[in-house]
């Protein structure tokens, strides 16, 4: 048996009048989804655990199958693991967005936050622009590290775990409201302007009409994480195809196998069909039991307000993903279960998380069931099912 997680990352929704009442998954066209549903088990599960932050870190982990109270210890310290910074028990890792604020000559407390991902950066621009920062902000008890597109690491030897707002949770609001609490980091954020908004880079970037990366954002705080085996846990020898450090991370922490695929950026033209094509040989030619397949694009077009966008990220990973994937196991013969979920709501009107349980679909190709109904957040509600324990919900798709 085969197992294979396809999760749209923010993928649920809430229904939009721009979509006449219904939400993006329900409004986008996704044949193959349309076909696994009449035979699958459609339900709920609740990934965030009442009273923690709603992200995707406890999330996938949820998903993994990972209690996220008993394994978080903070979203930086599993990207830290990605990226390959062994980090000692004293350290604080810290994201790093690399984000957009406005440029008008107020107070660097008055600017607006305009872009938690600065219009979806290149890792190459970005790696120029952090190793700016580097140079000047960089000093014994603090060290910059270059993870993907906008997204990096800041290591604080000695530090504390602090209170810090992700950037997404406050597009369009004013920075000063939302600035961390210590002194330290709260100069370095605003000194990050001052080096990043005169750089080349983003001179060009502005003439181009993208939004420059024009200062760092310090959130997702926490400590050295303990992850125990999944394979161990699961008796699955596992595989990750993801863009982005955090699901590297995890992989890392779990001793799952990093797959890395070309092309693969976490936006909404990454190279689908790779990632498809690296499942079904990890599947099919390489000995994997269970491939996790990550594709970000979905909650990066909830972050930016395009309800537009995110269907059409819904109808590529239907048709450019999950078809692929479901062609060539048909195809091979081998008997197989694949769960297709988001980790998290990110709803459009809120650009933003929210811990309501997501709709999953689980297929068995030994036990197709015969169902009248389609994959969305209604059908999912109107089952009548739901893993209250979103880590739990890994035992179904491994035990039937």
């Amino acid at each position: 048996m085969k197992y294979i997680i396809v999760l749209g990352d923010g993928m649920a929704d809430e229904p939009m009048e721009e979509l006449s009442g219904k939400t993006p998954l329900e409004y986008a066209r996704t044949p193959i989804l349309d076909d696994l549903a009449g035979r699958s088990q459609i339900g709920l599960a609740r990934t965030i655990p009442e009273g923690m932050q709603p992200g995707s870190d406890t999330a996938n982990l949820s998903v993994l199958g990972y209690n996220p109270r008993e394994y978080y210890t903070g979203r930086s310290p599993l990207e830290a693991l990605s990226i390959g910074v062994d980090m000692k028990p004293e350290d604080i890792a810290l994201r790093t967005n690399l984000i957009t604020l406005s440029e008008d000559k107020e107070a660097y407390e008055d600017k607006i936050i305009l872009d938690h991902s600065s219009d979806e950066i290149s890792t190459e621009d970005a790696a120029i622009l952090l190793e700016a920062v580097r140079r000047e902000l960089e000093e014994d008890s603090y060290h910059f590290y270059v993870g993907t597109s906008y997204r990096h690491l800041l290591i604080w030897s000695g530090g504390k775990v602090a209170e810090l707002t992700p950037p997404h949770d406050v597009l369009g609001k004013r920075a000063g409201d939302y600035l961390p609490g210590d002194e330290k980091l709260r100069a370095m954020q605003k000194k990050s302007y001052e080096i990043l908004s005169r750089h080349p880079i983003n001179q060009k970037r502005k003439a181009a009409g993208l939004h420059p990366a024009n200062s760092c954002w310090f959130w997702g705080a926490g400590t050295r994480p303990s992850l125990s085996s999944f394979e161990e846990t699961y008796h699955k020898r596992g595989a990750m195809i993801s863009a982005v450090d955090l699901l590297k991370g995890i992989a890392v922490g779990t001793g799952m196998t990093n797959i890395q695929v070309e092309g693969a950026n976490g936006g909404l033209h990454t190279n689908y069909e790779g990632k498809a094509q690296a499942a079904v040989n990890a599947l099919l030619k390489d000995g994997f039991d269970f491939v996790y397949v990550h594709v970000e694009a979905p909650d990066e077009m909830g972050h930016q307000g395009s309800a537009k966008k995110k269907v059409q990220s819904i109808e590529y990973l239907d048709q450019r993903v999950i078809g692929i994937i479901w062609k060539a196991l048909k195809e091979s013969g081998e008997a197989y279960r694949l769960l297709v979920l988001p980790d998290h709501p990110t709803p459009v009107h809120v650009r933003t998380h929210t811990s309501d349980p997501i709709p999953y679909l689980l297929y068995d190709s030994e036990k197709e069931l015969r169902r009248i109904g389609a994959y969305n957040e209604r059908e999912a509600r109107e089952s009548g099912i739901l893993v209250e324990h979103g880590y739990e919900l890994i035992g179904r798709l491994f035990e039937g």
